[in-house]
């Protein structure tokens, strides 16, 4: 390293490595993944690798909505093309704006 800078941007580099690991491995426990996984044999692998990724493509969690699910729509589309003339408020009494 031939500066000061570049000191510290590699090692804020490897910081946000060590957080990234760190955090998928404390998710890997809370889901009783620790026994068999690789996660805890081989940490360093889940820098760019979620856990709860299987990585199947045909799986319903980790495939693309749009091949696994039967609606063929994602969560955006569908917050795209819904009705906006219907009120939708879960909060309310029940009535419409317009019986108050």
């Amino acid at each position: 390293m031939s500066n000061e800078q570049a000191k510290f941007i590699n090692s804020r580099r490897r910081h946000k490595n060590d957080v990234a690991v760190a955090r998928q491995i404390k998710i890997a426990k809370a889901h009783g993944l620790t026994n068999q996984d690789k996660a805890v044999k081989e940490p360093h692998r889940l820098v760019k690798h979620h856990v709860m990724d299987c990585g199947n493509p045909d799986c319903y969690l980790c495939g693309n909505p749009r091949k696994t699910h039967k609606d063929r729509l994602t969560a955006q589309e569908k917050r795209l093309f819904q009705d906006t003339e219907q009120t939708s408020d879960r909060h309310s009494n029940g009535l419409s704006p317009a019986d108050d």
